[in-house]
């Protein structure tokens, strides 16, 4: 393993004490995404390292040396703490036989969520099928054997008080289930999505035998874990029921010190932004509809608008956007580093959150939901409207919901805040967000890991 030491304080650090003197207690983050992955998966780890010794504890990191990330963004290489312990460790990643069967470039990035992609052809359906019924309960289990080895020894040789595994993969889970069961090590299992309950798992091909074990093994973690926690109402719902116990809730988060201090000048358009990855399943063709019959009835938002999209963008929105007459307001981008699409999204009129529309969809809270209530700009919201998101959105007043058929009300709000747009009215009136700051969210976390260690 190595210890990153960087030579230069990370931007955000600005205590002048040794927060080595203050942690005593140590924690193990096993973790698959960590920098130079993107995405707002691997921001939830990362802050609460960033944090966990302001409230005494110390993190070190396990992660994979290797991995197979969809995005990547080495500007969150300069959030990682100063000292902080990492341990890389390779791993054998499934998707370069996936790339030579199904004849893909080698240095193609592969959407973790491949399986629900449609028009793949014969070779596609049957990797499917593989990586559905014979790597349970994901492609990374080959880590799980190697992992335990290695850190059963790490463990022997420093003193280790507790071990956190976040997913997915949900092979991690097993990873520090085994920890806990051979040294009794205070173990806390964090949920990033659902298992079994996630909205693709029906899109797997499962055999039988396959669909018990992942049941099976979801169960054995949730009962086994000392503590589970994860990100919305709802999940912690379904998880509790399966199995039968109690589930907390640490929602996701947005960090300030990622914020320019002072507000920078909005867009000279109307611009609707989406940052990050935007599926199929996330691409609603009322959207489209709406902008469509908006730009027919008011000339001067025709002049006005302008939609951006940057990252991976499914090539629906492509031919959504031209079947509708919308295909030259539409900008796809490519994926900015995170201290780039900050200020991006702070300069944006209206931020696009779009839900996707699955068994699951009421307890799918993104990430970036945060970090749109961070950039302070108004949110247009398509998803369920009794959901953990739009809860979240009305309660803090940052922005409007409307269904996914609801076309006349989505066009209602569009046009709220183009009036705004219009007039040059430019705060957004949302009440105070700081219960979901990173630092705050990060104090919770102590309290669950010392909770656990006194009990």
């Amino acid at each position: 393993f190595a210890d990153r030491k960087p030579k230069k304080p990370n931007k955000g650090h600005y205590c002048l004490f040794d927060y080595d003197m203050l942690a005593k207690k140590k924690v193990l983050i096993i973790c698959y995404y960590w920098p130079p992955a993107g995405g707002s998966g691997v921001q939830r780890h990362l802050k609460f390292a960033k944090y966990l010794r302001h409230f005494g504890w110390e993190p070190i990191v396990y992660t994979v040396q290797n991995g197979e990330y969809p995005e990547t963004d080495k500007s969150l290489l300069h959030e990682i703490p100063t000292g902080l312990t990492i341990i890389k460790r390779p791993i054998w990643e499934p998707y370069t036989f996936y790339k030579l069967f199904t004849g893909r470039k080698r240095k193609e990035k592969i959407n973790p969520n491949f399986f629900s992609q449609k028009n793949q052809g014969i070779l596609h359906q049957i990797a499917i099928f593989l990586r559905s019924n014979f790597f349970i309960p994901d492609a990374r289990m080959w880590w799980i054997k190697p992992s335990v080895k290695y850190l059963k020894d790490y463990i022997q040789k420093h003193s280790i008080d507790a071990v956190i595994s976040t997913g997915p993969p949900h092979s991690l889970h097993l990873i520090a289930k085994t920890l806990k069961e051979e040294y009794h090590i205070p173990w806390l299992a964090d949920f990033r999505d659902p298992w079994t309950n996630i909205d693709y798992f029906k899109k797997l091909s499962l055999l039988p035998f396959a669909e018990e074990k992942h049941k099976r093994l979801e169960k054995e973690v949730l009962q086994t874990a000392d503590r589970v926690v994860t990100v919305s109402n709802t999940w912690a719902k379904e998880l509790a029921e399966i199995g039968q116990r109690k589930v907390e809730v640490i929602t996701n988060g947005f960090d300030e010190t990622d914020f320019p201090a002072t507000k920078p000048t909005l867009d000279e358009k109307f611009t609707i932004v989406h940052p990050g990855m935007f599926s199929r399943a996330r691409n609603h063709e009322v959207f489209w509809q709406a902008l469509s019959e908006l730009k027919e009835e008011h000339p001067f938002f025709a002049k006005d608008l302008k939609v951006d999209f940057y990252g991976i963008t499914d090539s629906s929105v492509v031919e959504l956007a031209k079947k509708y007459g919308i295909g030259n307001y539409v900008y796809l981008h490519d994926y900015l580093p995170h201290d780039k699409i900050v200020k991006v999204m702070s300069a944006a009129w209206l931020l696009l959150l779009s839900v996707h529309d699955s068994q699951n969809l009421q307890g799918f809270v993104p990430g970036k939901l945060f970090e749109y209530l961070a950039s302070k700009r108004p949110i247009l919201c398509i998803g369920p409207e009794n959901g953990d998101s739009a809860r979240i959105i009305l309660e803090t007043k940052s922005g409007l919901v409307s269904g996914f058929k609801d076309k006349d009300k989505l066009k209602i709000h569009i046009m709220v805040y183009y009036m705004d747009y219009v007039n040059g009215q430019k705060e957004n009136k949302q009440i105070d967000v700081s219960k979901y700051s990173r630092k705050e969210l990060t104090h919770r976390l102590a309290n669950i890991l010392n909770e656990m260690i006194d009990n």
